[in-house]
């Protein structure tokens, strides 16, 4: 499997990304003809060498009329004025373009009617989308009633899908990022000055791992974040892989703290093993009565653990106790936690991030000859694991008044012969 791993060291934007995928090997007259498909005309996309820190990168820029789009030339979208489908592109209308007020369907329409290709289309309309929803949420309205500002740009547009047509061509299957930095400080938008990060990243970032930083500029913007949010599959350290590119992409300021770059590095997975992250939480447990863990470890799985076990340890005062584990999801920490506290005797837990590596699994349905019984299949390489499911078995071997083993054995036999 190949991956792209994005270290964002220094934030991340849309340009950033596209610099990295051209100093990566990307090639920029490819990416430019598939950009063509948008028809855009007027817009182009050039790159040009550059250091930070003595460091070679790449410099991505958008251009319009042979004139680069800036800041204060996006265009924004507002809801509330009238457009045409196609905004006028052409060749020395950059002023119109830049400046004229769009909703965010003519942009979706823009991707849609495109001759890109379909994965492309929806994935860039799926980032738009949840651009307009964090918007949406800063200001207490509903996502077809937001003002995109500043996401809202046609470098913007040129980023999104440049960078899904990048990935393409470069034939990356899964792309996985590190921890997000912020700068701090204070940026100018449309509706005066906003705290860094914006509160649109921080929309976006929900349930992403983050660093802040003391750096005095806004290192993550909305494109950048809407990017990485939507397309990584894990965020922090890199998986182990075979790397074959490393590619730089410059952003557009000279920090002094570190080099204002995004770096990407390309290539194959050493083993194609699903992997995630989780939470584990502990508690060391020496005075409660062993009846209420039977209860306490369904209560726990209902409430959304992914395992619980208890392992027997030698506490403090050379008293036996046991270490309760419950492997959870990060948004189910909270619940988990308030009901270790509330149901057991322990006085705190401790919680640390832990990653995982899977097999290939799916669930099938077979019928035996005492009913339907679910079976997980797991799958290693050339091997194949067959494991039904215990409740499925303990319920059919009650109602059969035959041994679990029995039904065990037939579903195994079922799914086998099937």
């Amino acid at each position: 499997m190949r991956i792209a791993y994005f270290d964002c060291f220094s934030g991340i934007s849309g340009d950033m990304v596209l610099g990295a995928l051209v100093d990566a090997g990307l090639d920029p007259a490819l990416l430019q003809t598939e950009l063509g498909r948008l028809d855009l005309p007027g817009i182009t996309t050039s790159f040009k060498p550059t250091q930070k820190h003595a460091i070679a990168a790449t410099q991505a820029e958008v251009r319009c009329a042979d004139k680069p789009i800036s800041a204060s030339e996006e265009f924004h979208i507002h809801l509330d004025r009238p457009s045409p489908l196609r905004p006028p592109f052409a060749a020395g209308a950059k002023s119109s373009a830049s400046h004229a007020h769009h909703q965010l369907k003519d942009i979706l329409a823009i991707i849609r009617t495109s001759g890109l290709d379909d994965h492309v289309k929806n994935t860039s309309a799926k980032i738009f989308q949840r651009l307009a929803e964090a918007e949406a949420q800063v200001h207490g309205m509903p996502p077809e009633q937001v003002h995109l500002h500043e996401v809202g740009a046609i470098d913007a547009v040129v980023d999104i899908v440049g960078t899904l047509v990048g990935l393409q061509l470069l034939n990356v299957d899964v792309v996985h990022a590190s921890p997000l930095r912020f700068g701090t400080g204070f940026v100018q938008c449309a509706h005066g000055r906003y705290p860094v990060p914006v509160p649109g990243v921080l929309a976006l970032c929900k349930d992403v791992p983050t660093e802040q930083t003391e750096i005095r500029a806004e290192l993550v913007t909305p494109t950048g974040a809407a990017l990485i949010t939507t397309l990584a599959k894990s965020f922090g350290p890199a998986p182990a892989f075979r790397q074959e590119r490393v590619g730089y992409g410059a952003g557009r300021r000279d920090l002094k703290e570190i080099p204002n770059l995004l770096r990407v590095r390309i290539g194959e997975t050493l083993h194609a093993l699903p992997q995630d992250r989780a939470v584990l939480v502990e508690a060391n447990i020496d005075d409660m009565n062993p009846e209420i863990y039977g209860y306490l470890f369904q209560l726990l799985l209902e409430r959304g653990a992914r395992d619980v076990y208890i392992t027997p340890v030698y506490m403090k005062k050379g008293r036996p106790g046991s270490l309760l584990s419950v492997l959870v999801d990060e948004d189910k920490l909270d619940e988990i936690t308030h009901t270790l506290l509330a149901e057991t005797t322990t006085i705190g837990v401790r919680h640390h991030q832990v990653e995982r590596r899977k097999l290939e699994r799916s669930i099938t349905t077979v019928k035996t000859k005492y009913g339907p019984v679910r079976v997980k299949i797991c799958t290693f390489e050339n091997l194949q694991r067959l494991a039904p499911e215990y409740e499925d078995c303990a319920q059919l071997a009650r109602q059969k008044n035959v041994p679990i083993q029995s039904v065990y054995a037939a579903a195994r036999a079922t799914l086998r012969e099937e």
